[in-house]
Formats: C-alpha cells, structure tokens, sequence
C-alpha cells in the first residue's frame, strides 16, 4: 500500500544510525532484517550501541546483560547510573516541550525550559511534603500540563509515579493505588468529557479516606470547578500552585538502571489490577529506540497519541520528549462534537504523527470522514495505531484519506512492557493488514502447540530474549505473580498472549488473544479475524464474540452485536428486541464465505452497547468465563470495566436467550450495587 521515497529513507533517523553503526566499526547492514537479525543476536552489542547513541548516563564501564540470555531474571547495566528526567535537560530552553488541548478549545504550552523550572520547583515541593527515593507519588489527572510536569519531578528524586484518569471509578482507582500505598495524591478538581462537566469531590473525598498513608493531597485545578468539597477528617490538602511556590532547578538524582520509574496497571478483569514496575534505564533506551528509530520522531516532529493517563500510551506519549519532538497531549473525548474533533487539532498544531487505537480509524472509516478534505492535516506523515488489530479496510482507509504519502503504523506489545514489540519502520512497505516488522531487540517468535518457532503460520506470541523494558517487578510481589504472568507456560521465555502470524517476509499480523480462541470443528481462529469481517458490513457498531467450547466438548459460538454506525454514542440506543433480517443474514453470509461454515454463529443477539474494560479492550475471555458457568464476581471486576452497566445489559440479553443464570436470585451486581 505505501513504500517510503528514497528522500523519507535518506532523512529518516534509523539511516542515521545504521551510518553511525559503520563508522564506529560495530557494523554493516544493507537491510532492516540484517539490522533486526543483528539487535537480537548480539543483545550486548545492539543495546550498549544504543546507550551511547543517545549520550545515555556516563561510561561507566561494566556488563551491559547479567544472568545469562533468559527473558526471564534478566538483569541490564548494573553499574550505571542515570535519571529518567535527565533526558529535558538536552533540549534548548526555547524549544516547545508540551502543547496541552482540550475539547473546549483550551490551549496552553510549554517551552523546555519552562517545563524544567515547573518539574524543579514541583521537586522541592514534594521533597517539602515528605515525598524520597522509592516513595510513591499517585496521581488522578487529565492528559496535560500539570501530569507531565509531576511525572518529571517524581521520577528527578528517585520517587515512583503512577497515574489515572479521573473518569475512572473511585473503586478502579482504590484498586490501583490501595496496592501501592502513595505518600502523596495528585488530583484534579474537576473534568470535562463529551461535552459534560464532572466534579471530582466525591472520588478525591473516598481516595483519601481509603489511602490511609497520604502526606498530603495536591490538587489542581480544572474544568472550571477551583475547589473540592470538604475533606475527610485529618486530610491535608494543597494547592497545585502551593507546590510550585518556591523555585528551584531540576537537579535529577542519579538513581540505578533497574530503579522504580513508575507503575502501570494491566486492564485487571479479574482480581486487583496487576501493579507492573518499570525501571528508568529500560524505559529511557527502550524509548529512544522506539520513538526515534520505528517512529522516526525528531527535534523538528509534533508527536501525537490521543490517550488519558491511565493508558501506558501517555507514558509512550511523553517519552517523545526524550526523543527532542513537541509533544501534543488532548484531553476529553476524541468524539466531541464529532470524529473530526482530533484531525482538526492536527491540522492546527502542525502534528507530524498521528497515534490513535484501531478503533478510532475504524469509526472515522466507517462514518466516511475524509480528513484530507475535512480539516486539511497537512503535516502529518505517520498515522499510528494500536489497542486492537488494525483491519484491511482501515489501513486502505488511513493511506487514501489522512493524505499522500502517509506511512500507517500499526504497532502491538503492551501495558507489560510498555512498548510495541511489532512495530513500523520508515525503512519498509506498508501491506495491508499487516505490521511493518518486529522491533529492533525484541526476538519476537510464533510458537506452534509444541512450543517450537513456526514462521507463516498462526502461533503463540512470545519473546525468546530479554528486553531492557521488561517488567523489573509486579509490586509487592515475591515473584511468584510475575512468573505466573509471563514465564509460566514456556520456561523463561515471555509469552504474551496473542495469536500471531510471522510472515517470511517480516511481517506479522496479530489475530487476538490466544486465550479468546475460536475452536471450531478443531480450527482454531483468533477473534480479530472476525472482526475484520464484521468491521466492514454497514450497521454493525461495535461486536464481541465467545465461544464457549470446553476440551472435548463443542459449545456454542455466541456474536452480540451492536447495530448502529461506530460513531453513535452507547447511550443513544435503545435496547433492540433483535437485528433486523437483513442484517443478520448479511454478517451470516460474509462470515461464512469469508472465515468458514464452521464459523457461523450459533446465537448472533443484538446489544445496545458492549463493555470495555477502562483502556478499551474487548472482554472476550471474562464473558465466556461467565457463560461456562463461573461466577461474576470471579470473573471480571465491575471497576476495571469503563461502563459496568453495559455488562449488566449484556447478561440480560444473555439470560434472555438461555445461555445464562444469574449468580444470585436478584442477578450480578453492578458497581454501584444496582441488581438485574
């Protein structure tokens, strides 16, 4: 679909590096494979040229990789020291940083070194309330200013950051942070989203009355609303401005490679969201690797990913200032007035690359938005996206009407590691449906059920080397969690969880989750196959399939539908009885022809909304849990759910259609305690 032009390769920064790696005499490679090939071979080798590439920590000498070559125990550069916060300091003072939007229009921004004088004096501020090395900073704030300046000054003492949305539930918050025991809260007083102002009173009240160990809380301003309602007995609360009161300079303390960054969150369906621990060193050269040399970001780009703070692509998002780009942060809805809300904010800040999910583009295909003619985002060469498999329809849909020469970089990997392990390349052509390549440093291989590497053929997702950015804990675990999560089922090598297809070019498409498996007849298919089917056909909003076979027992193959288009809010539909003939006779027929007979459905039931969990993935594995009979509550946590009362809706229809029995006699419970 796309092939870079000898001038886009001859400018792009992995060219840069590739002559580097010449001239220093660690190499010649005449194609991205032999690159690649090189990366994942000599790990030593690849990931010390990277550190000195980017001037990362001094040379301090010592062994890059311990342990021996299993992705599991790993450990990188012991000996160096160095501070995730360090990398502003690189940048000139005059050069914009951040650019914060909001749905209302809003715009503030932020040069470098306005930005380092804010992180220094909100370091002195936490310093002042208490806040040291290995102390936990939380914070519920939007994407903008105020989240990139405290990430900045929590990580410059050593502290650990970690961050949420504010339209998360105060239980899916308590969830999080409860593990974590922060000694300061940052939140925000109010939000706006869709169009809908949302004051935080209630949630900071219940956090702080939950978060027993809080020094204090800081709170920020926003959405109009300048207070919180009162607090809890004995909390203590500041000002944003409070903090910031006394300047200082960003001294970032130079902490160990492996040193608490900060803490994400796995999407939690079932049980406390796992608390993943990343280290500064493996973010900052897995960063820099990623965003400089697979996105091509630069000094002169303005780096777009739409995402709240409670998604590790805000995390990836602000890593684009390690890289020297201006990074544009948005918050509210990217539907708000409609879908051409984020392509107009591109065209008026000049953004270069435009990251979004699959299902966005999906949304703006579906709807036949045209940006090109629509709001004229001129300057945007890449557009990127992620959270679920990117279909045939959409890359099509991105090359024609985004502009000419737009590379669309469909990238996997994860929460765990936060980053993309199938990636894109400025070096490589685009095809349709599929990611540009595997990124360098990650041995991405496809195991087949015998747990040996397959290439063009659908296999396990797994990592057969270790990644600097590797989880270097799950917090308060002994270890035991984290074995279980990653290296349980291939010893020592990191299995992801998805379905994938290496092609014998380099290429790879992803297929869904390995867990959510279709197996039917014997064929095993993943779910995102059928979603490129069912993306495609009008009417169709939204979609989640479960099979609910069991080892020797063929189940039924349930599909709940979504009628409408994929830009209709949820809330506007009301509950349909079925979907009409038609419709259903159209999603039978194309999955027949284009999947197999074996693949048709048993139920196709019509749904009014589908739940999500709060970053926005599908919940295939917990609903067919609970349709093989487990009980809700051990199935999925209504807080990790971004509309619990969708599910709600979903058993009802389920219940309906017999292929469910609630748990208790007045049904499941909601998160707000509201029965069936």
């Amino acid at each position: 679909m796309w092939e870079p032009t000898p001038e886009r390769v001859a400018a792009a920064r992995i060219t840069a590096f590739l002559g580097w790696l010449g001239a220093e005499g660690r190499g010649s490679f005449a194609s991205y494979d032999e690159l690649w090939r090189w990366s994942v071979t000599d790990l030593e080798g690849f990931w010390e040229a990277i550190r000195r590439y980017f001037a990362v920590g001094p040379d301090a000498g010592g062994p890059v990789l311990v342990r021996g070559r299993r992705a599991e125990g790993a450990r990188w550069f012991p000996e160096l020291r160095l501070n995730y916060a360090d990398a502003i300091g690189r940048h000139p003072d005059g050069r914009t940083a951040v650019v914060a939007r909001d749905e209302d229009g809003g715009r503030r921004e932020m040069t470098f070194g306005e930005l380092r004088a804010a992180a220094g004096a909100a370091a002195a501020g936490l310093r002042r309330l208490g806040v040291g090395r290995g102390d936990r900073v939380a914070a519920v704030v939007p994407n903008g200013i105020e989240a990139v300046v405290g990430l900045l000054a929590t990580a410059s003492i050593g502290a650990v950051w970690s961050s949420c949305a504010p339209e998360f539930g105060a239980e899916g918050v308590i969830d999080r942070f409860g593990q974590i025991e922060p000694t300061v809260l940052v939140a925000v007083t109010g939000y706006r989203y869709g169009g809908r102002q949302f004051d935080m009173s209630t949630k900071v009240a219940a956090l702080e009355h939950a978060l027993s160990g809080l020094a204090a809380t800081v709170v920020v301003p926003g959405a109009g609303i300048d207070r919180l309602g009162p607090p809890p007995p004995g909390a203590r609360r500041i000002d944003w401005s409070e903090l910031l009161a006394e300047p200082a300079p960003l001294r970032p303390e130079a902490v160990a490679f492996d040193h608490p960054l900060w803490i994400l969150y796995s999407s939690g369906t079932t049980g406390l969201p796992k608390p993943i621990v990343h280290g500064h060193g493996g973010i900052v050269l897995e960063h820099l690797k990623s965003l400089a040399f697979h996105s091509d970001l630069g000094s002169g780009d303005r780096f777009f990913w739409f995402s709240t703070t409670g998604w590790m692509m805000w995390n990836y998002l602000v890593g684009g200032l390690l890289a020297g780009a201006t990074v544009v942060a948005y918050d509210g809805s990217p539907r708000w007035p409609d879908l051409g809300a984020l392509w107009r904010l591109a065209a008026d800040e000049g953004v270069t690359f435009f990251g979004t999910s699959a299902a966005f583009v999906e949304s703006c295909r579906a709807a036949g938005l045209s940006p090109r003619l629509e709001a004229s985002p001129r300057a945007v060469r890449t557009v990127g996206s992620t959270g679920s498999p990117l279909s045939p329809a959409g890359f099509a849909w991105a090359t024609a009407e985004v502009g000419d020469d737009v590379l669309v970089a469909s990238v996997s990997g994860g929460t765990d590691v936060c980053t993309g392990f199938l990636t894109s390349c400025p070096l490589l052509p685009v095809r349709a449906g599929e990611l540009q390549c595997s990124a360098l440093g990650a041995k991405v291989e496809a195991y087949d059920e015998t747990g040996r590497p397959v290439v063009g053929t659908v296999g396990e997702l797994v990592v057969t080397e270790p990644m600097p950015s590797m989880p270097i804990m799950l917090w308060g675990d002994d270890g035991r969690r984290l074995h279980e999560s990653y290296f349980a089922a291939y010893d020592g090598v990191w299995r992801h969880g998805d379905w994938v297809k290496l092609t014998p070019v380099g290429s790879s498409v992803v297929y869904g989750r390995s867990d959510a498996t279709l197996n039917r007849g014997g064929v095993r298919m993943g779910t995102a196959e059928f979603y490129r089917v069912l993306d495609v056909i009008d009417g169709v909003a939204d979609s989640l399939v479960v099979d609910t076979s069991e080892l020797g027992r063929q189940g039924e193959l349930v599909l709940l539908v979504v009628p409408g288009r994929p830009g209709d809010e949820p809330g506007d539909r009301p509950l349909p009885a079925r979907l009409p003939d038609s419709l259903e006779e159209e999603i039978r027929h194309r999955l027949r022809r284009q999947l197999s007979p074996r693949h048709v459905p048993d139920r196709v039931l019509a749904v009014p909304a589908l739940p999500r969990t709060i970053n926005g993935k599908k919940i295939e594995v917990p609903l067919r849990r609970i349709l093989l009979g487990l009980p809700m509550a051990q199935a999925v946590s209504p807080s990790a759910l971004d509309r619990p009362e969708a599910l709600d809706t979903v058993l009802e229809v389920l219940a309906s259609a017999g292929l469910f029995e609630p748990d208790e006699p007045n049904g499941p419970a909601t998160a707000d305690g509201v029965a069936l």
